[in-house]
């Protein structure tokens, strides 16, 4: 079985274009946005990636990170797959 099947299809393409996006706000939000206070940018990361990416949220460092990266391809997958699931029943000739 082709694994890349799941993460070549739009549903996980958008999905993944999705969290590029927010990612890429998180950062700009970081590096050039002063605030009074904290900002709150960075939980949206791990919002759009949840749920797999909350496992890694109480993680030390570097690794509560790695969380959205994990989240997203975990997500992704299950996201391409089910689009695989229903787009082959849909395709499939009724006998």
């Amino acid at each position: 079985m082709n694994g890349s099947r799941y993460f070549l299809n739009p549903l996980a393409l958008g999905y993944l274009l999705l969290v590029t996006a927010v990612l890429g706000w998180v950062g700009v939000d970081a590096l050039f946005v002063e605030h009074a206070d904290a900002s709150l940018a960075g939980v949206w990361a791990f919002l759009v990636t949840a749920p797999a990416s909350l496992l890694f949220v109480m993680l030390p460092g570097a690794l509560a990170w790695a969380g959205i990266v994990v989240g997203a391809v975990v997500n992704a997958a299950v996201l391409g797959a089910a689009y695989q699931r229903v787009s082959g029943r849909r395709l499939r000739p009724t006998a």
